[in-house]
């Protein structure tokens, strides 16, 4: 019975492009991870969108002198775009800003303040005289009191990654104008969190199938003990405080804040995914448990490290306040990813911009190089020699050149079709075939316990044995003495193809297209079956083949160089 799969990614802040650091931090993997439950028959629901209230949003509107709305909508298209040409394949992309997304954070929120998990109470904000006005949290930089990182942002520490209140702080400054700010009173709506401590602790008891980073960062923070914590600021720019009357103007410029607002996006995103499909209640199959079998989906976050008590903690909490909501099953977090050794650096333009990158190269290779060095378990650093070295060694000589000289040489000396006359299959042919079978499983294994570099390496180190195997049967010798031996061999080499452009296809979905088109089948790869017995099956004396064109361009070593020499140059 197909199971039900919920995947929410993280949402990006609308105020710059995508840098490759966000896509290894979970775009790609949550796209790795939708594609192939697609493909298993499951149902999945991904969503995610532009976070639209973000402080960094209103600092670039200010930057510019232009409103908020102007650098949403630029930016929100440019990650429409981005999505397709890198494959990220969304079941929805929306944004913070529309009127469903409001009305269900009003809703959440009224829900929660009835049941006491909300309440009123004063608390000091930072105030810039220079600026005139109350600074959101992101707009307050200082001293970190934990790590002493000197960078630490009012709302969070991204080295140490504690989450913070700009009062915290050892000598704040604005970051704006620079002055050091004073902390003025005011009355604020704040979630009861330290309600939660007992049946949080309780809940995660059981995640063992939580990655280790995920499960001690979020135990550690529970065992620190929780704080309630403040979900409104002095803002115009958010979702308003859902109140009437005086209540209504006392709190006219203030705000839901973004901490708390943004999460309730998964939700929001999937009733508005649900209202545009056409069956507005279909939202409920991936949200509530089913009322005949009691069954849940499966929810799965993918975000990066930085965001883990958000997820794991206080979304979970404001889940289990509202009730009748599945809580996560899984946030299978991302750690970093460096540049040349170096933390990316908007500021300094220390970043490969994914709309850059598109500009000049294949999506595919990306996808390969992240995937193959995806930060799951500790920090990983992208290299441009590495980026060449592996699209060269790996994706051109191993992977492209096995697809390149099966289907071509096939191609040229069969009728370009599938072999009809091959000799009976002996053991070598055998070997392959099980080691084929074994391969899909264990990448079956992989992808679904988002062990995706694991995937991915199981699926080349089959190609390597492929390519071993046409290396001892050499067809291309065989050919001009014993045309059935070398059908033989050809014929076996092209099932395992099969399988391969199906494991492969959720890392490396453009390429697997063109591959299942060459040999010989329409339609899309994605509906392919994941068993490797129908798919070598599939593979029929006759078939007609189409004349292959490689499916990876070799680099010039000189690209490296050159992408390096642009890091850091503004234009």
């Amino acid at each position: 019975m197909p199971e039900r799969i919920f995947i929410g990614v993280a949402w990006p802040y609308a105020n710059g492009p995508l840098h490759m650091g966000h896509i290894a931090g979970c775009y790609l993997a949550a796209d790795i991870f939708a594609r192939y439950h697609r493909m298993k028959g499951n149902e999945v629901l991904m969503v995610s969108g532009s976070d639209a209230h973000g402080t960094p949003i209103t600092i670039r509107a200010d930057q510019e002198g232009v409103d908020p709305q102007v650098v949403l909508d630029r930016y929100h298209a440019q990650f429409l775009d981005t999505w397709q040409r890198l494959g990220i394949s969304f079941d929805l992309f929306t944004t913070t800003h529309t009127e469903n997304h409001q009305r269900v954070v009003q809703g959440i929120f009224q829900r929660l303040l009835e049941q006491d998990y909300i309440y009123t109470d004063t608390m000091l904000l930072a105030h810039c005289a220079g600026c005139n006005r109350f600074l959101p949290d992101r707009y307050v930089e200082g001293t970190c009191p934990h790590c002493s990182n000197q960078r630490a942002r009012g709302d969070q520490c991204d080295d140490c990654g504690h989450t913070l209140d700009p009062i915290e702080l050892v000598n704040p400054y604005c970051s704006i104008c620079g002055q050091t700010p004073e902390f003025r009173d005011s009355e604020h709506f704040f979630l009861r969190l330290s309600a939660f401590q007992e049946p949080l602790l309780e809940w995660i008891g059981d995640k063992q199938h939580w990655r280790p980073n995920v499960a001690n960062s979020t135990r550690s923070f529970l065992q620190g003990g929780l704080k309630d914590r403040a979900i409104t600021r002095d803002l115009t720019w958010g979702v308003p405080i859902p109140l009437e009357g005086s209540d209504s103007t006392k709190y006219h410029d203030k705000r839901i804040y973004v901490w708390f607002e943004a999460v309730i996006g998964y939700l929001s995103a999937a009733v508005e995914w649900a209202q545009r499909s056409g069956n507005a209640d279909a939202w409920e199959d991936f949200w509530k448990p089913d009322p005949i079998s009691g069954e849940s989906a499966r929810s799965y976050y993918f975000i990066g490290k930085d965001n883990i008590p958000f997820h794991s903690i206080i979304w979970p909490a404001m889940l289990m306040g509202y009730g009748e909501l599945n809580l996560p099953y899984d946030v299978p977090a991302n750690e970093f990813l460096s540049l040349e050794s170096r933390k990316f650096s908007t500021s300094q333009n220390w970043a490969v911009w994914v709309p850059d990158y598109l500009d000049r190269y294949d999506p595919d290779p990306l996808r390969y190089l992240l995937s193959i060095n995806m930060p799951e378990t500790g920090d990983t650093d992208f290299t441009w020699s590495e980026f060449v070295r592996r699209n060269n060694d790996e994706l051109v000589a191993t992977y492209g050149n096995l697809v390149n000289r099966v289907l071509r040489f096939t191609y040229r000396n069969f009728d370009g079709q599938v072999p009809a006359d091959p000799a009976p299959a002996g053991e070598a042919e055998a070997a392959l075939l099980e080691s084929t079978k074994q391969a899909m499983a264990d990448v079956d294994d992989s992808l679904a316990h988002t062990r995706f570099r694991a995937g991915v390496s199981r699926a080349f180190s089959l190609a390597q044995d492929c390519n071993r195997y046409l290396d001892s049967r050499a067809p291309w010798q065989a050919i001009k003495t014993d045309r059935a031996d070398a059908a033989l061999s050809l014929t076996t080499a092209t099932k395992a193809l099969n399988c391969l452009k199906v494991m492969l296809a959720p890392y490396l979905p453009f390429t697997s297209q063109k591959l299942h088109e060459f040999l010989g089948f329409d339609g899309d790869v994605t509906t392919e079956p994941w068993d490797a017995d129908a798919l070598a099956s599939a593979i029929k004396p006759g078939n007609p083949l189409r004349n292959p064109a490689p499916l990876y361009q070799k680099l010039d070593d000189a690209v490296a160089e050159q992408e390096v020499e642009q890091l850091g140059v503004t234009a």
